[in-house]
């Protein structure tokens, strides 16, 4: 299974929302700690006010303290229905007067001092507290008494998560506000690179000159390097076409001497052995000759397709030229030769130079291989696609070995350099079409070539 390319995209969203994640279960803690304190402060106020009341009731009568907690004491704490309410009152000696005799009798609380309000527990359940002591002046029971008012937690509790579920609901939602937000804000400052991606894509492979976009400068090193590469491939292409046309000048003089040299020995070499020997090289020479010239013209096409922008091209001017370049090869026996073009010029586009070196190749291969008395050139328009067939009453090339010709040095014959159909075929392919061949019948056999009318909507 082909390994995921990391997503700097997805990156930061895992990051933000891991953050945010985070954030959310600190905030929702948060909230159910303050949630808690608010229950707990709006319950203790009620406990406090209670205990107050029932202290007011507490009065001294024939010498004795008595006390009648009043009803409204409860009411406001009897509203929670979920809870209990207990109570105890004692007088000076710790003696329980009234309410619930077990209540926080190991509390104490310091003369003089406020109410204070803290969590127990009473019959096995947590409980919050509050205690109050009144100071009684009467010379008859002067001292402390102690109000204590008890309430079970289970409404604080109640209160503390409805409030923490909507402080949560309420967070929730704004991280999502927020994970949406992030994702158009990386979104947005993510454009760049697809700005960039762009016109890289869009960007003609025939320009090598340095790229000029508009970036932040965040992406400024990238361009830079993009621009160095460029620099780099622009010097390397330069450095080849060079190379290319010194390699086609250093290697054709010597051949061409070499080839002139021969022929001026011919005349001097009277011994039929020597003539014998004299006419292998001859033959030998001219197919190195004609080796190297398809080889520098294979790396010419190569070179041009990928380098020279396509222009208008007038298919039956370039078919002509290149029967008129390889008509030589006709002058040393008797060919019957025919054109079938059109009267009018049939225009595409693609590049003349490469197209006609092409059909130059194949009625080179014609004459070379086949075509003993007949050659017959033809260009047909079939909608968007043009036709260029070169016929010859040769015996033709068996279909077995078609998909093989058209390979560099795929099937050479003993006297070709496996090259001249491999030539016309890349160049077909660039120019949207492809290189094709007939079965021979009465008239003959034929390869065509097949060129789109547009071929750089093709690609």
């Amino acid at each position: 299974m082909p390994k995921r390319e990391p997503s700097i995209f997805a990156r930061l969203i895992v990051l933000v929302s891991t953050a945010l994640t985070t954030g959310l279960v600190a905030l929702g803690a948060a909230a159910w700690y303050y949630a808690l304190e608010a229950a707990n402060q709006a319950y203790d106020r009620l406990l406090v006010g209670a205990a107050y009341q029932i202290a007011e009731a507490v009065t001294v009568q024939d010498g004795a303290l008595t006390v009648e907690p009043p009803a409204s004491a409860f009411e406001l704490l009897a509203l929670s229905a979920r809870d209990r309410i207990f109570y105890r009152v004692t007088d000076t000696h710790g003696e329980t007067l009234t309410g619930d005799d077990g209540l926080d009798r190991d509390g104490a609380a310091a003369a003089g001092a406020g109410p204070t309000v803290r969590d127990a527990t009473f019959k096995g359940v947590p409980v919050r507290l509050a205690r109050l002591v009144r100071i009684v002046s009467d010379p008859a029971v002067g001292g402390r008494v102690e109000i204590t008012v008890a309430q079970t937690t289970e409404s604080r509790a109640v209160l503390a998560r409805e409030l923490t579920l909507r402080a949560t609901i309420l967070l929730a939602v704004m991280s999502v506000l927020a994970l949406g937000g992030t994702v158009f804000a990386i979104r947005y400052a993510l454009q760049p690179i697809g700005r960039l991606a762009a016109a890289l894509a869009e960007r003609d492979p025939n320009d090598v000159s340095p790229l000029t976009i508009e970036t932040p400068r965040e992406l400024k090193p990238f361009v830079s390097a993009i621009n160095v590469f460029i620099s780099r491939l622009k010097a390397r292409m330069d450095l080849m076409q060079q190379f290319i046309a010194d390699a086609a000048h250093q290697i054709r003089t010597p051949l061409t001497a070499l080839n002139a040299q021969i022929e001026l020995l011919s005349h001097r070499v009277d011994d039929p052995q020597g003539q014998h020997h004299l006419s292998r090289m001859q033959v030998r020479t001219a197919q190195l000759s004609r080796f190297v010239n398809q080889l520098l013209s294979h790396a010419m096409v190569r070179h041009r397709a990928g380098v020279i922008p396509p222009g208008r091209v007038d298919v039956v001017a370039t078919v002509r030229r290149a029967l008129h370049e390889a008509m030589p090869e006709t002058l040393g026996r008797d060919v019957l030769t025919t054109l079938e073009l059109p009267s009018e010029p049939v225009e595409i586009a693609g590049d003349a130079v490469n197209l006609k070196e092409a059909v130059k190749n194949i009625i080179d291969n014609a004459l070379r291989h086949g075509a003993p008395s007949r050659l017959a050139l033809r260009l047909r328009e079939c909608g968007d696609v043009v036709e260029i067939e070169v016929e010859d009453d040769g015996p033709g090339i068996p279909k077995q070995t078609w998909p093989e010709v058209v390979r560099r040095f795929g099937s050479p014959s003993p006297t070709g350099s496996g090259l001249g159909f491999a030539i016309a075929a890349a160049v077909a392919a660039a120019h949207g079409g492809d290189l094709g061949f007939r079965e021979r019948d009465t008239a003959g056999f034929a390869v065509v070539m097949r060129l789109a009318r547009h071929p750089e909507e093709i690609r």
